[in-house]
């Protein structure tokens, strides 16, 4: 069977500044391959990749818009063309209230594709806006951005397209590390467990680090860290949800000890195993074992 039979592909167009990397990153988030500003005269030979090397069911997702030269005369035909011969094919149109346009460009300081020199940003909108409109009424999908937050605006798009994609499962990474060399930067969660009593203090303890059965006896039997998990867990299972809810699709939760060998190495090897769900896939990184 044609691997092309199950191919899906969304491509997202509309005006500059209203939002189509924001929704470029939410679809590549739900397992689109994703491919920015793609000239409309490769899309023929994009859609007709030999997809069986790639595996199935292929999505992707690609921008295609005005910074490409006569994009607004090219693409129109080439899209219908590929209709008329049965591909998958979608179009996601987005656009934004011009006074919402003209603030975003102002933020970024970045400048209008089809502005011209002595122009201002609103003519380049408004051009920008008319030579759209016949592309627009061809659009699978319209939405209108001005009300919507990055946040916002990935969830409408996960919403959308989640039929063309099973649900994104979050991806937690967890990471022990020890305070003396610094909190990871990349941590949106921290738990410092140097409350817990250390082995580093026991002699023949010291050597080893918490992977080792008898660190993890030692640090699993005092009465704290019972109490602790128990209700860290309870936290957890809290918060993860909801970040996934908001849109986040990884989410690190960092564990720190005084040296990242003993008890936060224990205390992330299990919450690895007790994270994981269908709805979670979980990874475990020790980052200062070997130096603590």
């Amino acid at each position: 069977m044609d691997a092309r039979a199950n191919a899906r592909f969304v491509v997202i167009t509309g005006l500059s500044g209203s939002g189509k990397s924001t929704a470029l990153k939410a679809l590549e988030d739900m397992g689109f391959y994703a491919v920015d500003n793609l000239p409309a005269e490769l899309l023929p030979a994009f859609v007709n990749l030999p997809l069986e090397y790639v595996g199935e069911p292929f999505k992707a997702a690609l921008v295609m818009d005005v910074r490409t030269p006569r994009f607004v005369e090219v693409f129109p035909p080439i899209l219908q063309d590929l209709l008329i011969k049965g591909y998958s094919l979608e179009l996601l149109f987005l656009e934004a209230e011009e006074d919402i346009l003209i603030r975003r460009f102002s933020q970024t300081r970045r400048q209008h594709p089809l502005s011209e020199a002595g122009e201002t940003l609103a003519n380049g909108l408004r051009r920008e806006r008319e030579l759209l409109e016949p592309l627009r009424s061809q659009a699978t999908q319209v939405l209108d951005t001005s009300r919507f937050t990055i946040h916002q605006l990935r969830k409408e798009i996960f919403r959308v397209y989640s039929r063309l994609a099973p649900p994104a499962r979050l991806h937690v990474n967890l990471m022990s590390f020890g305070y003396k060399y610094g909190v990871p930067r990349e941590s949106d969660v921290v738990m410092d467990v140097r409350f817990l009593a250390n082995p580093y203090f026991v002699d023949n303890l010291r050597p080893l680090d918490g992977r080792d059965p008898r660190v993890v006896d030692y640090v699993f039997r005092q009465n704290t860290t019972g109490v602790f998990l128990n209700r860290f867990k309870d936290l957890l299972d809290f918060l993860i949800p909801l970040y996934h809810k908001e849109g986040k699709s990884q989410l690190t939760i960092a564990i720190g000890c005084t040296g990242g060998r003993h008890r936060s190495v224990a205390i992330s090897e299990w919450l690895a195993k007790e994270l994981k769900s269908p709805d979670c896939r979980v990874t475990l990184r020790h980052r200062d074992v070997e130096l603590g």
